[in-house]
């Protein structure tokens, strides 16, 4: 069955009659007829029965159809198509199967990206767009990170309560994705709150820290601590537990897991996981001061046996957080540098005086120059004229 063709070169209360005959023709309930209110009450029956087009075997005429709607809907003036948008991104949330589903995204994904700048509507549509994204697995399609969304929605910023609400749905859709990045999004989410409100923000803040606790890849966690809704999580197992993944050594989370079995899996986390996470982070901490370790400190420090220590020592190289050069027949391994678990005014200092002595040293070597400079030109004013 052959649809209307999308954009087509007349009037919208055409094109919106043409598409009321199509959908008639699948069985619809809506007349044929233009309606004597207008374009805007068209549109309503419309799409109120868009998604009959689903019955559609052809996707590509579905899209047609979908985007023939669209082309209507952003020709209308925004205070008149306002519902109409809502009501519409919410049918094509209801897309059955991923087929459909794709082909509804894609529509959406353009109604999105043709409402003006301005237009507070674009949150909304953002929102749903990101449902159903979620139900298609493409939610990396259309979201790339926070410094992305930031931008988005840097004409028209939504409140402050919308874009909480959006920051809980992304956390929800990538942690099972994208550990990493829904840790992202969840530390935008708790920079949210306010001193005023930050209390109540507990669950996210307890969300955040499972988040970080959990992904494989993230090893600093002293940032979150700073964070207004963590810190008022202070004096609770939760907060307990992130300070030791922030600071301290293996042997304290083995007597907080002893004494706190249930509480670590009620969060859901594996708590051999959590023995690998804090045998590299501990690894950390004893390179930050010793230059060199020898295999028995590792052993004994880390509770690792010894055929093991080698492959462990690979494992702390592939994060990155560490160089280091390992020497099988010392027993031994070289620190070249690691990162620090915490940033704090030990920390600053010592940054404060590498820097001091790179500007000392550019310095030094700006004056060199600046004297070679001057050397070539005296020279050069010495020679004779030809």
């Amino acid at each position: 069955m052959q649809g209307p063709a999308v954009f087509m070169d007349i009037s919208l209360e055409d094109q919106a009659q043409e598409l009321r005959k199509y959908f008639k023709s699948l069985g619809a309930e809506i007349s044929e007829e233009k309606s004597p209110k207008g374009i805007e009450d068209d549109l309503h029956k419309i799409v109120g029965v868009c998604d009959v087009c689903f019955k559609e075997p052809n996707e590509s005429e579905i899209e047609a159809i979908l985007n023939s709607i669209v082309s209507i809907m952003v020709s209308i003036p925004l205070e008149r198509g306002e519902n109409l948008i809502l009501a519409f991104s919410q049918r094509l949330t209801k897309a059955p199967g991923p087929k459909l589903g794709m082909v509804s995204l894609q529509s959406l994904w353009r109604l999105y990206n043709n409402l003006e700048e301005n237009s507070p509507l674009r949150y909304h549509v953002y929102y749903h767009v990101i449902e159903l994204a979620a139900r298609v697995g493409s939610v990396r399609e259309v979201f790339t990170g926070v410094d992305q969304l930031r931008k988005e929605f840097a004409t028209c910023p939504p409140s402050n309560e919308q874009m909480q609400k959006l920051y809980r749905l992304l956390h929800q859709v990538l942690k099972d994705q994208n550990s990493e990045l829904a840790a992202k999004v969840m530390i935008e989410l708790l920079g949210t709150y306010t001193d005023e409100n930050a209390s109540y923000a507990r669950e996210d803040a307890i969300k955040c820290i499972v988040t970080a606790l959990a992904d494989p890849n993230t090893y600093l966690l002293d940032p979150l601590l700073s964070l207004k809704p963590v810190r008022f999580l202070e004096g609770e197992l939760i907060h307990d537990l992130l300070n030791i993944f922030v600071s301290e050594k293996l042997s304290s989370y083995q007597t907080f897991y002893k004494n706190h079995k249930e509480f670590v899996h009620s969060q859901g986390l594996n708590h051999e996981q959590n023995i690998k996470k804090m045998r590299i982070l501990s690894f950390m901490q004893m390179a930050e001061s010793n230059p060199e370790i020898s295999f028995d400190e590792i052993i004994s420090e880390l509770q690792i046996e010894e055929k093991d220590v080698e492959a462990f020592i690979i494992e702390v190289l592939k994060t990155r957080l560490v160089r280091a050069r390992m020497d099988q027949a010392a027993r031994t391994v070289r620190v070249a540098s690691t990162m620090h678990r915490t940033f704090g005014r030990a920390q600053w200092l010592a940054l404060r005086t590498v820097l001091q002595a790179w500007r000392a040293n550019v310095q030094q070597a700006h004056e060199a120059m600046k004297s070679v400079a001057t050397a070539q030109l005296e020279y050069a004013n010495q020679q004779p004229k030809a």
